[in-house]
């Protein structure tokens, strides 16, 4: 079993749209038994609530529900109970490195480093954007995901 843990900010756009993108695809693949999915904030802003109305509008168009999450903070444990904490942001690794403890560092890791082909570091916040930003984030974390799961399969080995 393989656990993945999605850190953002608030954990209502980013990583909440990369657990229901990346769950769905790793049930699509056959790997729903075998891999957990799911996301945390750096900060408890939202905690309890709901993905943005936007984030979650966005996912569906595509077939991903995100309905039945809900914003959680990143929790200390979270260092011990994941293999993978993929933080959304250079930021958001920054915190992360900075919470995590004595050996686990290897543990956490940019997102975008499972899609090297975008040659992009940070899935950029659409929360204040406007336009299609929700749609590019979505084509990020799509691409991420593809390269997360070949990464995972690896793992289950």
């Amino acid at each position: 079993m393989i656990k993945v843990l999605f850190v953002c900010t608030g954990n209502i756009c980013r990583s909440p749209t990369a657990e229901g993108v990346f769950r769905a695809m790793a049930h699509s693949q056959g790997l729903a038994s075998r891999v957990v999915a799911d996301s945390a904030g750096t900060h408890a802003y939202h905690v309890g609530e709901p993905p943005d109305q936007r984030s979650a509008a966005a996912a569906l168009r595509r077939g991903f529900d995100l309905s039945s999450l809900r914003a959680r903070k990143v929790r200390p444990a979270d260092f011990a109970d994941f293999d993978l904490l993929l933080a959304m942001d250079r930021s958001h690794l920054q915190q992360l490195s900075q919470m995590c403890p004595q050996g686990a560092e290897d543990r956490v890791r940019l997102f975008l480093s499972f899609a090297p082909q975008l040659n992009l570091r940070d899935v950029p916040d659409p929360y204040y954007g406007e336009g299609d930003g929700f749609e590019r984030v979505l084509d990020m974390i799509e691409a991420g995901s593809q390269g997360l799961l070949a990464h995972v399969r690896t793992l289950l080995k």
